[in-house]
């Protein structure tokens, strides 16, 4: 019974020189074996040249890879073939400057973003530890770091002594210098404006009637410390719908998504994403349940315990995982998932479900109500509440100034107003630019 194809195991009728790309990709992932001298299912179908292989391949795979590898001769039945065995190897190994890998039973040419985290893989590097040359200790902001401070104290993670240190010093401590320059985690910390370095450096908010059919939407940017912060705030405060119950004659109010836990899953995303994509963290909001998607995975020690049941080779942010943790944060790493679904318990609503794709990971939270629940008050009605206010106080006031009062997009401030409009709760007379508003209810 012959072995199939595997990660590891390759199966070659005769030789021809591209299959050194087969090889390179072996030498880059966990080794293999390139049998010469099989068909595609193992049996051996012989070598006519086999003699002359064994003389030119050892040479040419030196030459070319720049690698040593066994090239053994075997028979059977008294058909020859050719036994290449390889290592893998802790550098990046190419073939005529393409790199290739080893994936199941496929090999890989190594491009763009993916070829990046190789690279640094092999040097022992992660994304967030790269030096970045134009940046310097003064151009961090200020306010986030005295932020962190304030943070930091209360958790108790960082000595008094470290975080009374000036601003440089303070980013020494938390190892976020790469000799003499700044890394990559540090301008994602603290710089007011990554997305300047770093593109698809922020977060994207969305509210959908269907998957088609986009409401409203918000875009949160500034350093990592600012969009977990200004994410809470806007999903808590416009997306999500609180429900209502009493306890005698105590109103609670209590979201569909415990704040611990989204502020948790938020983390999760911000620390483990893989920001070479170039994509921004997505979180669609629908009447029923909060979908959150990056382009990243979880460490392997954690999916073992969750609910994917596989491992996970997505990269990791350590440095920035580190501040988050210094900040409090984040309880320990490996710990999140475990705190997410430990929260949702304890609420008494379903656990979220996580998936992961090849595109990226998402977390989803659908939404239940308890029996004893019995109405919603929804952050749509506070708004619009807010916006009769602002009317009442200032009748000319335009779509633009409620925007930047209100803090959602111009398109968010059309939503409400078209809802006011339909339930004939306001008008709008005169000219568009220079009428006035009046409430009829």
């Amino acid at each position: 019974m012959t072995t199939p194809e595997s990660q590891n195991l390759e199966y070659k009728e005769t030789w021809h020189d591209e299959y050194l790309k087969w090889i390179c990709g072996f030498a880059n992932a966990i080794g293999g074996q390139l049998h010469i001298g099989k068909d595609d299912k193992g049996n051996v179908i012989g070598l006519h040249n086999a003699k002359k292989l064994m003389e030119d391949l050892p040479n040419k795979i030196r030459d070319l890879l720049g690698i040593i590898v066994d090239v053994n001769l075997k028979t059977e039945n008294g058909k020859a073939y050719i036994v290449i065995k390889v290592e893998p190897y802790p550098y990046p190994i190419s073939y005529k400057g393409t790199y290739h890998y080893r994936s199941g039973s496929t090999k890989q040419e190594l491009k763009g973003a993916a070829l990046d985290r190789f690279l640094l893989k092999r040097q022992g590097k992660t994304w967030d530890g790269v030096p970045i040359p134009k940046v310097k200790p003064e151009d961090l902001d200020s306010s986030v770091l005295d932020q962190f401070r304030t943070m930091a104290r209360k958790s108790g993670r960082l000595d008094e002594s470290v975080l009374n240190e000036k601003n440089r010093s303070l980013i020494e401590k938390l190892r976020l210098f790469d000799g003499q320059y700044l890394k990559r985690a540090a301008l994602m910390l603290f710089y007011s404006d990554p997305e300047q370095y770093v593109t698809g450096a922020y977060i994207k908010i969305g509210f959908f009637r269907t998957n088609t059919d986009l409401l409203y939407q918000d875009e949160i940017h500034g350093s990592l410390f600012t969009q977990i912060d200004q994410t809470l705030e806007i999903l808590t405060t416009k997306y999500l719908k609180a429900g209502i119950r009493y306890e005698g004659i105590q109103r609670v109010e209590e979201l569909p998504v415990p704040k611990d836990a989204l502020r948790e899953a938020l983390l999760n995303a911000v620390v483990h994403k893989d920001y070479s994509s170039g994509s921004p963290i997505q979180i669609s909001v629908y009447e029923e349940k909060l979908m959150i998607w990056n382009t990243g995975s979880l460490p392997e020690s954690w999916t073992k315990k969750t609910l994917l049941g596989k491992h996970s080779s997505q990269p990791f942010n350590p440095d920035i995982a580190n501040a988050f943790f210094r900040a409090g944060e984040i309880e320990a790493w490996g710990r999140g998932i475990e705190r997410i679904l430990t929260v949702c318990r304890e609420a008494k609503i379903p656990t979220p479900e996580i998936n992961l794709e090849s595109t990226g990971l998402w977390v989803v939270f659908p939404f239940s109500r308890g029996k004893d629940k019995t109405t919603q008050e929804t952050t749509q009605e506070t708004t619009q509440e807010m916006i009769l206010k602002m009317m009442r106080e200032k009748p000319s006031i335009t779509r633009k100034e409620l925007s930047g009062i209100l803090q959602i997009t111009p398109d968010g401030v059309k939503y409400h107003l078209d809802i006011l409009r339909k339930n004939g709760v306001i008008r709008h007379t005169g000219p568009t630019k220079a009428g006035k508003w009046e409430i009829l209810k």
